[in-house]
């Protein structure tokens, strides 16, 4: 990536076996019951939105619906459909306006195997990055993660939740 973008290496194996073995990790943050605080930089009773434990790009969200539902066109109505999607885009501003952004990935990823629970990735691409750097690979923790400190975590939700207005 670029020289201000300093990764580390990513324990996949682990991350995998975790996201296979143990309860939703949404649900779980949801409802208070997590070993792993994510800062919250938005919750309207209905939607989440979160910085996750690990940063692939420095300026990283991760929005879910509060309700366990698992499957993005099966399992939400169109107008639940659309609220969600609203809330990804307004999160998506909110975090253009926090980091320098030369695009925005939005990727609803999951799988019934593992982190079966439905949330938007909203990744910032910061200017700069070289091209073979962009896109997928940029979204791979195994190309490893940027290291960040609670502070700078903290300091990157205030900057969010400034921008929604929050």
């Amino acid at each position: 990536m670029t020289d201000a973008i300093k990764r580390v290496p990513f324990d996949v194996e682990s991350y995998s076996r975790r996201s296979r073995t143990r309860p939703c990790f949404i649900c779980a943050m949801v409802n208070g019951d997590t070993d792993q605080p994510e800062e919250i930089v938005y919750d309207d009773g209905e939607h989440i939105a979160f910085l996750p434990s690990f940063f692939v790009l420095p300026g990283y969200v991760l929005v879910a619906p509060k309700r366990h539902v698992e499957h993005v066109v099966r399992d939400l109505s169109e107008d639940e459909f659309v609220a969600v999607m609203k809330v990804v885009r307004r999160i998506a501003l909110a975090l253009e306006a926090s980091v320098p952004c030369e695009r925005t990935y939005l990727l609803s990823l999951g799988s019934q195997q593992g982190n079966a629970h439905l949330h938007w990735h909203i990744a910032a691409l910061p200017p700069g990055v070289p091209y073979e750097q962009q896109q997928y690979h940029a979204l791979m923790s195994e190309n490893g993660v940027i290291e960040r400190t609670s502070e700078e975590i903290s300091a990157l939700a205030a900057r969010i939740r400034n921008s929604l207005g929050a």
